[in-house]
């Protein structure tokens, strides 16, 4: 069974930070490319940033480029997303997915397989 849990969703100040996880079974991970992606109230879902999960080349989103990294641990099936220097505006429900493509430009969300529920980040003083 196919299935993506994030973790790690909290309520920060801005300026904070929060790591958040996507832990994935059921499937070869190898063979995809993992996303994090954002939904802020009355907005559509945007990508964050993703990962090839085999090699480890990332993207990532203008407008969170130098404050979050994406990262893997293959041992334990798993994505982060460390975000640091948190705005106000970074406040979503942030959701990981899975697709097959492979690209040099972050993956939209019509990209993407399989989701996961998501993890909720607030971002407020």
């Amino acid at each position: 069974q196919v299935q993506l849990v994030e973790s790690g969703g909290d309520f920060v100040q801005p300026g904070g930070s929060l790591r958040l996880s996507c832990v994935a079974s059921g499937f070869i991970v190898d063979y995809y490319t993992v996303g994090w992606f954002r939904q802020a109230p009355g907005k559509s879902r945007e990508g964050v940033s993703d990962i090839r999960f085999s090699s480890g080349r990332a993207n990532y989103a203008d407008s969170v480029k130098g404050r979050f990294t994406i990262s893997r641990d293959k041992a334990k099936n798993t994505v982060y997303l460390q975000m640091n220097s948190l705005k106000p505006d970074d406040t979503a429900v942030y959701s990981c997915a899975i697709s097959g493509i492979v690209n040099d430009h972050l993956l939209s969300p019509y990209d993407m397989d399989f989701w996961g529920k998501g993890t909720l980040v607030t971002v407020s003083s």
